[in-house]
């Protein structure tokens, strides 16, 4: 069976083209089409020999998935499901803003956390992906006419939960020898695994963490976020989000999706204030797309205000993010189920 290039880190790339007695300088060369120039054949690589495509091409693919649905949505939002070998499909998204274009990957197909307003976990975990996995969904958006700008680690799946796949794919991303982009143009979320957190502030990776909060008190959130919750108190999630600030300097970024009668009040909104006030953070208010049997609504819009005003009043660096791509089913999870 052919192995997928995506998996490889450059390194391990030159390594196997010397292996195939080919010059070390071959693999910058084909790195620049995988990752720069995004080529999806073998054929397309003109500066490479005809034999050594023929070689590449029965050793290795270049990506393992194929697109069976695209939805894209009035705002230009584009969310593609992509079904790898084995059957199982996973959902990537491009969020485009003027000249910044951001996809948001998934690293699992399902999810194990069991969140109780998102759609990922319902049908439970069916694997991890791969680092190429990853790294696919990425360069499906990608080229150099069009490049991906950001990434954001925010779709189906626990990244802290796939480390190790996880972090080599953002290496990969941030490596010149990759698709060269800056860590501050990656944003990781998770919804609190702290063993994770406490090893990714030892990685030299000055990304964006981003933790999924969705309740400012330990019984609601063990309520809205059972998994996440049972593991570890909100002082303990605080404190290794300290932990990431004091290693990268880089500001946190708690997410909170505000969800009709369930953590909206105003006292909710004092609680999360106080919150905050514990690290260097802000916050990002989080319109909730519903999701189909699920009970669970977003606030109206002079509630959500209200709430937002609530936390800044509260001297609360507060950041109130628009809902993107209701109509291209861009919740998490819900292509993948609706195409199941």
């Amino acid at each position: 069976m052919s192995r997928c290039l995506l998996n490889l880190t450059p390194d391990q790339l030159r390594d196997a083209l010397v292996a195939m007695n080919e010059k070390p300088f071959r693999a910058k060369q084909l790195l620049q089409w995988i990752y720069p120039k995004a080529a999806s054949e073998f054929e397309e690589m003109s500066n490479l020999s005809k034999p050594l495509r023929e070689n590449l091409a029965s050793e290795f693919t270049l990506r393992s998935a194929t697109v069976v649905a695209e939805n894209v949505c009035a705002d230009n939002t584009c969310k593609l499901l992509l079904e790898f070998p084995d059957g199982e499909r996973v959902e990537t998204v491009l969020i485009p803003d003027g000249t910044r274009r951001t996809v948001c990957v998934s690293t699992q197909i399902g999810c194990a956390m069991g969140c109780a307003f998102c759609a990922s976990g319902l049908d439970g975990l069916a694997r991890n992906l791969t680092a190429g996995e990853i790294l696919e969904q990425v360069l499906r958006f990608h080229s150099l006419e069009t490049p991906v700008t950001n990434v954001v680690f925010m779709g189906s799946g626990e990244p802290l939960a796939n480390y190790d796949a996880t972090i080599q794919a953002i290496r990969i991303l941030i490596d010149p020898a990759g698709l060269n982009l800056s860590a501050r143009k990656i944003t990781l979320s998770t919804v609190g695994l702290v063993k994770g957190i406490r090893r990714l502030a030892e990685e030299d990776i000055p990304l964006t963490l981003a933790i999924s909060l969705h309740a400012p008190n330990d019984e609601l959130r063990r309520e809205l976020l059972p998994t996440a919750a049972n593991k570890a108190t909100i002082e303990e999630l605080l404190d290794a989000a300290q932990e990431f600030y004091d290693a990268r300097h880089r500001e946190i970024t708690l997410e909170y999706t505000l969800l009709d009668g369930v953590n909206d009040s105003n006292l909710h909104a004092d609680q999360l204030a106080n919150l905050a006030h514990q690290i260097r953070c802000n916050i990002n208010l989080l319109s909730y797309n519903p999701v189909e049997n699920l009970d669970f609504q977003c606030p109206n819009e002079v509630r959500f205000q209200a709430f937002a005003n609530r936390l800044s009043q509260r001297g609360v660096n507060v950041n109130i993010r628009t809902s993107r791509g209701s109509d291209a089913d861009a919740a998490c999870g819900q292509l993948r189920r609706r195409k199941a």
